[in-house]
C-alpha cells in the first residue's frame, strides 16, 4: 500500500508540474519572451555596442544539452557526442543575458549547426525572415555592413552569423576580432549558466515524457527572463569606469 499511495503520489506530481509549466508559458511568453520585432533587434544591437564594444551584433546563438532519461524505443537519436541522452535547447541572447528567442526539443544527437539548421529561429535566418535592421555602416565607416549573431565554430558562416577565426595562422588583426567577438558572445553562456545555477532540475537527468521536459524547459527559460529583467542590468563600459574611479 506505501508503493501505491507513493506512485500516485509521483503522478500527480508530473501532472502538476506540466500542466503548471504549460500554464507559465502560456502567461507570461507574450510579455517576457515575445517574438522579437525590429526594435528588439535594434535596442539589442544598442546595448552591445555599449556593453561590449561589438557593433551591428543583435544577439549570441548557443545550444545546450539537457540531460534526460532515454525515451522508449528513441534507438540512438538522443544520445549527444558526449555520451547521455539529451534534447537542445537552442537560444539567443542579447547582451543582458536575457533569452531573446528559444527553440527545443531537437535530438541530442545533432550538432548546434545541425539543431539551428532544424530550429524555426534558423529557417527563419536562412529564408531572411527574422525582420532584422537593415545594414548600417560600422563606427569609422561609410560602407554599410549586416546586422549579425555571434557564435562559436560549431555554427556555419553567413552574412548574419560571425564566427572566430581558425586559430591557425592567426594576425594579430585576426586575434582582436576573435577576442571581441567572444566577448560578445559569451553573454549567451552566461544566461545558461544563470538559469543552471537558478533552476537545479537543469543539472539532473529529467525522468519525463519529451512532451513535458520540452515545456518544462520553456518554462525554465521564461522564468529567467522574468527574474533577470527584476535585477539591474550589466553596467556599460562608461558606468563601470566611473565605479572605478569612485
Amino acid at each position: 500500500m506505501c508503493f501505491s499511495r507513493r506512485k500516485r503520489s509521483n503522478n500527480t506530481e508530473v501532472q502538476i508540474i506540466a500542466r503548471t509549466s504549460v500554464v507559465i508559458w502560456k502567461v507570461l511568453q507574450p510579455t517576457y519572451l515575445p517574438n522579437p520585432t525590429k526594435e528588439t533587434w535594434v535596442q539589442s544591437a544598442r546595448r552591445y555596442w555599449e556593453l561590449w564594444n561589438l557593433p551591428n551584433c543583435v544577439g549570441s546563438i548557443d545550444g545546450k544539452h539537457i540531460r534526460i532519461k532515454r525515451p522508449p524505443k528513441s534507438g540512438s537519436e538522443f544520445i549527444n557526442y558526449k555520451g547521455y541522452f539529451s534534447i537542445v535547447l537552442m537560444a539567443v541572447s542579447d547582451a543582458d543575458g536575457c533569452f531573446l528567442t528559444i527553440d527545443v526539443g531537437e535530438y541530442g544527437r545533432n550538432s548546434d549547426g545541425r539543431a539551428l539548421k532544424e530550429s524555426n529561429f534558423g529557417k527563419k535566418l536562412v529564408n531572411s525572415t527574422l525582420d532584422l535592421p537593415d545594414p548600417s555602416p560600422l563606427p569609422g565607416q561609410d560602407t554599410n555592413f549586416p546586422f549579425y549573431f555571434a557564435a562559436d565554430e560549431a555554427f556555419p558562416l553567413m552574412c548574419t552569423i560571425m564566427k572566430p577565426y581558425p586559430k591557425r595562422g592567426l594576425t594579430n588583426r585576426k586575434r582582436v576580432f576573435n577576442g571581441r567577438l567572444s566577448r560578445g558572445r559569451k553573454s549567451v553562456e552566461c544566461s545558461f549558466g544563470m538559469m543552471s545555477s537558478k533552476f537545479r532540475i537543469l543539472h539532473t537527468t529529467i525522468g519525463l515524457n519529451i512532451n513535458t521536459v520540452d515545456n518544462i524547459v520553456k518554462a525554465v527559460c521564461l522564468l529567467h527572463n522574468f527574474i533577470k529583467k527584476r535585477k539591474v542590468y550589466f553596467r556599460a563600459r562608461e558606468e563601470r569606469k566611473e565605479m572605478m574611479m569612485t
